[in-house]
């Protein structure tokens, strides 16, 4: 397999980098995207390539099932520097259809370490589905609740944004939007939940 990333490597250098140069020489020495892009490590949904971004265009931050968590260190460095060091202008949070992390809410991970952890952090979007919809029964029902779970976990980790106070301070100022987007695999389409 590393040998295919080599041999891809060659690709984007000879059809990419060298007809970009310029733009690629700029970026070796500064950064200034104006996005701070928090998505899910989930391999279908790459940032750059479904907003169809040049490099160094968004900062991002991927885990999986696109977590704000509360208590993070890895977290809390990505959102400082890109808040007070890059300045930018937006932070946007971004779900997708078929997110096996909140899949995994309904399914026992028990023999997992730390998984079980790392979800529980999206926990309460499904206890609000959950609240608000009722007991699915039907496969109509199902798939409507999960595509439910998807939309409020985003709004939820917009909350948990908002409790970082780097954030709710440069929000208050008019300096930084905060924005919920969804991606559906099945589509392609990309758009605005909150």
């Amino acid at each position: 397999m590393i040998e295919t990333f080599i041999e891809g490597n060659k690709i984007f250098q000879e059809q990419d980098f060298e007809r970009k140069k310029d733009r690629y020489m700029q970026l070796t020495s500064t950064q200034h995207p104006t996005v701070l892009w928090i998505g899910c490590s989930d391999s279908r949904v790459n940032p750059e390539r479904i907003t169809h971004c040049r490099a160094g265009e968004l900062f991002t931050h991927r885990n999986i099932g696109n977590i704000v968590p509360t208590h993070d260190w890895n977290f809390a460095t990505v959102l400082e520097y890109a808040v007070k060091h890059l300045k930018v202008k937006d932070i946007v949070i971004c779900g997708h259809s078929d997110c096996g992390a909140l899949n995994a809410l309904d399914v026992d991970m028990s023999k997992d370490a730390y998984i079980p952890l790392w979800i529980n952090n999206a926990r309460e979007a499904q206890t609000r589905v959950d609240a608000r919809l009722g007991e699915a029964k039907t496969p109509e029902e199902k798939a409507i609740r999960k595509k439910e779970i998807e939309f409020e976990n985003v709004r939820l980790q917009l909350e948990h944004l908002r409790s970082y106070p780097l954030v709710s301070m440069a929000e208050e100022k008019g300096c930084l939007n905060l924005h919920g987007l969804y991606y559906d695999l099945k589509t392609g389409a990309l758009s605005k939940i909150a």
